[in-house]
């Protein structure tokens, strides 16, 4: 008979048997798990490669943070490619007596160059493409916009000193990211409109776009001629490198969610050991007597191989399956945020999940399958006698290979993924030593439990590989579930509880020099005491000692960002609030004369500045360079006005400047801000509470999306559970035939057996809640700076909840052991 027709049979019998279920689980949610994340993020990387001129709406940008030179377009013009520009600024609108910042985007003509917009009129009819730009004098609003407008159709609102009419509903626009990269919603209007708004004045934060499309010949051949004329702060994106925030963002989210769901693969290799290893042991007989009828080692190994190899393509087959569904809820979480039409996935993800999971499958199943094929024919008629020696970890260097390979992948860094790879064992090694300790610890206190309790506290501990195991499991699951629930809410509430009471709630910026006196006496006339305004001048970091800066020569990240941008400048003659010299002095009155600056700590490390270095700024066109007086540490928990440098009196007051203040305004008064924003329509409010709200939402969807991959990993859990109830099953029918025959009732022999179970879910809701605890007093002391309050709830709940699901689930698995009749399993064991 052919070899894979007589190991497909066998396959059927063992399936039917209910032999190799738990192992198909295990792969089927181990693969599920990664291909989850693999399908969304291979979702969303498609529709940047098949929509990356869409996402630009244009072949090329041309990006910066100041006005950009004409040359630039009719340079275009004269290559016959067609332009478009856009500029982009927060700013506050004003319908009735109703204020919201919004983002404002202002377009040509043209625009969008690929790509359509599409609007809908009114509000909650279908939407259409539309085939022009708002008309001047009027503005289109997104769906969010025009709710918290409340404005209805054809409605007027007040846009800087102009009066714009709605006349569409925004529902679709090219180049316009998701809210992970936009708090404030969107308000499109044509770019003639500007100068009548008066919005954009010294200080405005604005960004630039020019934007370019064409044949793609000229389009490169104009790319190049623009890379040698860019200056500070210009950039050009094109369709290769569209997005560079969506895809960051992409790739963190595609390395933290891939290691998140590889938690799983290795409990999988647990439950994979234990299940093959009970494979292994009722098979003995079937090997020895194949042996007898002339069965050769090859032939057995490769039978048994086969089984396998079917049983893995199978189940991984499912779990890419499962992935695929999986993937829609994290489309559901996270797809919007990136505000990006998603295409259907490719095959890659399912090559990648099938390869997962034969490599957990065999990496941890062929040293017992080895095995397999040396039983002694002997074993026939000495059932003592079994496959020869044992085997250590020697024995699954190919599963751990694959599963060091795994991360190192996912993390798409060798250091990130060696760092993660460690973590991973450390967190796996920390959890079984805790559980280890705890199920001896019980030793002592089990003679003083009642009968029930201590039968199965004495199966625990005889049990001590199989508990240790699930405790791991589980504790690895409910830890990662205590991190994203209880903790981050106690590190926010904590977070929170150092805020003074009258912590500045509102920031108002692009005061203008002349209505510093007006704004304050508005405060005056209200009979609240006028905030303090300072004074702020945007300058861009050109030299250090008298060398000039390049992004190139950085090689962290956040430093090239920050070379690159322009700062917010300014200058006092006393030392600020919340803020403590580290280093050097303040300036003191016979110093006046000098050009110092002070710069705050943090930034001087990262650009490498030290005390008494010359730093030169560009500021409107003009240059000006101070030496470094002192280092400051800012309490940016404040929510005060706060500079990265400050300059000595007398350097920066002949620069243009606008002015910012920060003040705590009652919820109750919050319409002092819409009268504010009547009389000085220019001002744009930053509402803390707001925006604290908007990013709490956001982060309320990645943790459910993390949650979700982390279910994988608490249904893993799980299946190590059932596969360490399979292995001791014929020992658990046994124990339970000879205690039925010393008259225990079948109530007494299941409260054993929740004991048990309960207890390994006690021990691991209380290992999760000491990881947890422990996770949260190095979040808290170490990376936020905050006070460790200990969350008394987290082991009573850690504990309960672990006892509760885990004794269930023990439970509905060994219930059907209670079934079998005792005289015939004490028949059947002699």
């Amino acid at each position: 008979m052919n070899n894979f027709v007589l190991s497909l049979r066998m396959l059927r019998r063992e399936w039917r048997a209910g032999e190799l279920r738990v192992l198909a689980a295990a792969l089927v949610i181990a693969v599920a798990s990664v291909t989850s994340v693999g399908f969304f993020t291979d979702r969303v990387g498609r529709a940047l490669a098949q929509q990356a001129n869409m996402l630009l709406g244009a072949d090329l940008a041309l990006i910066s943070d100041h006005p950009l030179d004409v040359g630039f377009e009719r340079e275009a013009l004269r290559r016959g490619l067609r332009t478009a520009r856009t500029l982009s600024f927060p700013s506050m609108v004003l319908h009735g007596e109703r204020a919201q910042l919004a983002e404002i985007k202002a377009v040509s003509r043209n625009y969008p160059l690929r790509g359509r917009l599409r609007v809908a009129q009114p509000p909650f009819s279908p939407d259409r493409a539309s085939s022009g730009i708002p008309e001047v004098g009027t503005a289109w609003l997104d769906k969010r916009l025009f709710n918290q407008l409340d404005a209805g159709a054809s409605a007027g609102m007040e846009v800087g000193a102009s009066h714009l009419a709605v006349s569409a509903v925004l529902t679709q626009e090219p180049d316009r990211t998701g809210v992970l990269f936009n708090i404030a919603p969107r308000l499109l209007m044509n770019i003639e409109d500007i100068p009548a708004t008066g919005l954009i004045q010294e200080g405005s934060r604005v960004s630039y776009r020019l934007l370019i499309a064409g044949e793609v010949g000229r389009v490169e051949l104009f790319r190049a001629w623009a890379a040698a004329r860019l200056k500070r702060g210009e950039r050009l994106e094109g369709v290769s490198d569209a997005r560079p925030e969506i895809r960051a963002a992409l790739a963190r989210a595609e390395h933290f969610l891939g290691l998140a769901a590889l938690t799983s693969i290795i409990l999988a290799a647990v439950a994979v050991i234990m299940a093959t290893r009970r494979f292994m042991t009722r098979h003995l007989d079937n090997c020895a007597v194949m042996r007898c009828l002339g069965a050769q080692q090859r032939l057995i190994f490769r039978l048994y191989l086969i089984q396998f190899l079917l049983l893995g393509m199978l189940a991984s087959l499912i779990g890419c399956l499962l992935g695929y569904i999986g993937q829609m809820v994290l489309a559901q979480r996270l797809g919007s945020m990136v505000a990006v039409e998603l295409p259907l996935p490719s095959m890659l993800p399912a090559v990648q999940g099938i390869l997962t999971g034969m490599v957990t499958l065999l990496g941890f199943s062929l040293p017992f399958l080895q095995q397999l094929k040396h039983v002694p024919a002997l074993r026939v008629l000495r059932r003592e006698l079994g496959p020869p020696g044992r085997f250590g970890l020697i024995g699954f260097a190919l599963g751990l290979a694959g599963i060091s390979g795994l991360v190192l992948w996912q993390a798409g860094d060798i250091r990130l993924g060696s760092y993660a790879l460690a973590g991973l064992f450390a967190a796996t090694l920390v959890a079984a030593l805790l559980a280890l300790l705890m199920i001896r610890a019980l030793s002592g206190i089990r003679l003083q439990a009642s009968v029930s309790w201590r039968y199965g506290l004495a199966n625990i501990a005889r049990r001590a590989g199989g508990s240790v195991a699930q405790v791991s499991a589980f504790s690895l699951g409910m830890l990662m579930l205590l991190l994203l629930t209880v903790v981050r809410g106690d590190l926010m509430q904590s977070w929170q509880s150092t805020l003074p009471a009258e912590a500045p709630n509102r920031f108002v910026i692009n005061i203008q020099p002349d209505q510093v006196l007006l704004l304050r006496g508005f405060f005056h006339d209200r009979h609240i005491p006028p905030p303090v305004l300072y004074p702020m001048v945007r300058g861009r970091l050109l030299a250090v000692n008298g060398k000039s800066v390049a992004t190139e020569e950085y090689p962290d990240e956040r430093a090239q960002r920050l070379v690159e941008r322009e700062f917010n400048l300014s200058w006092s003659d006393r030392l600020p609030d919340e803020n403590q010299v580290v280093a050097g002095k303040w300036w003191a009155r016979e110093d006046l004369g000098a050009a110092q600056l002070s710069v705050e700590e943090g930034i001087a490390t990262t650009l490498g500045i030290k005390l008494g270095d010359s730093l030169s700024y560009s500021v409107g066109g003009a240059t000006f360079s101070a030496r470094v007086a002192s280092l400051r540490k800012v309490n940016w928990d404040s929510f005060r006005v706060n500079f990265f440098v400050i300059a000595s009196p007398g350097v920066l007051e002949k620069f243009p400047a606008s002015y910012i203040t920060s003040f705590h305004l009652p919820d109750a008064q919050g319409g002092l801000l819409d009268e504010m924003v009547k009389v000085f329509p220019n001002l744009t409010v930053i509402d803390v509470a707001a925006v604290m709200n908007e990013v709490r939402t956001i982060m309320d969807r990645v943790a459910g999306a993390v949650e979700f991959v982390f279910l994988f990993t608490w249904l893993m859990g799980f299946t190590v559970l059932y596969a360490a109830i399979a292995a001791t099953r014929d020992e658990r029918v046994y124990e339970t035939a000879i205690l039925r025959t010393l008259g225990a009732s079948r109530r007494q022999l299941l409260a054993g057996l929740f004991a048990e179970f309960a207890g390994i879910g006690m021990l691991a809701g209380l290992v999760a809640a000491l990881g947890a605890s422990g996770t949260s007093y190095f979040l808290s002391t170490r990376i936020l700076a905050l006070p460790y309050v200990f969350n008394v709830w987290l082991l009573p709940v850690g504990m309960l909840a672990g006892a509760a699901a885990i004794g269930i689930a023990g439970i509905a698995g060994c219930y059907s052991v209670l079934n079998h009749p005792p005289l015939q399993t004490i028949r059947d064991s002699s």
